[in-house]
């Protein structure tokens, strides 16, 4: 049954990612305060980056891999992210980063997953980067293999979860001592907020359109 409705899924998915995204309407439900009262723009120090948003199948439900950033002097430490990271040289495109920064954090064998689009590039001002999320699946539930230095744990969250509207919620945090305002997903005890928050809400626009 479970392969039945995950290839339904998928190519569902496939279909609604070739549609109009609707990029900066859903980044905005869950932007924090401060993200439109910051000064930094894209300029020519402005890096790329991409993450892997992957489903798989398991336990007749659909999952998606969240990662734990561990504790460090940097401004997405002890975050939820989506599996990802800077473009390298090797890279042809932001499609293989998003794959080979999976492989390399998490473990995932890259040469499995079927990617079936892109949602809409992320500016992200705190690190001046540009992040471009890749959306993809795998066949299979994957044996993860995090790397200690990127990953302090693998967080599996499942379709059902995702979609359940109580897990939105807003919070003031506080930021390099400034308090702002943060919309956040609670999910499997952790609050994710910020530009994977903006990630899955485009994802989400785009699986109930």
């Amino acid at each position: 049954m479970i392969d039945t409705t995950f290839h339904t899924f998928t190519e569902d998915l496939r279909q609604r990612l070739q549609r109009p995204l609707p990029g900066e309407a859903a980044h905005q439900k869950m932007a924090s305060s401060n993200r439109y009262m910051m000064t930094v723009k894209p300029n020519e120090r402005t890096r790329r980056s991409a993450v892997l948003i992957c489903f798989y199948p398991y336990r007749n439900l659909i999952y998606v891999p969240l990662i734990l950033r561990p504790q460090y002097d940097g401004v997405h430490a002890g975050q939820m992210a989506f599996p990802g990271g800077r473009m390298e040289r090797v890279d042809e495109n932001l499609t293989r980063t998003a794959l080979r920064e999976a492989q390399e954090e998490v473990g995932i064998r890259v040469s499995d997953v079927t990617v079936l689009g892109l949602l809409t590039e992320l500016y992200i001002p705190p690190s001046n980067f540009f992040v471009q999320p890749v959306v993809g699946v795998l066949p299979y539930r994957p044996d993860f293999y995090p790397d200690p230095h990127e990953v302090e744990a693998v967080v599996e969250v499942s379709l059902d979860s995702l979609l359940d509207e109580t897990i939105v919620g807003s919070s003031q945090i506080e930021i390099r001592g400034v308090q702002i305002d943060a919309p956040f997903y609670q999910i499997e005890g952790q609050r994710v907020w910020g530009a994977t928050a903006m990630m899955i809400s485009e994802l989400l626009m785009v699986l109930n359109a």
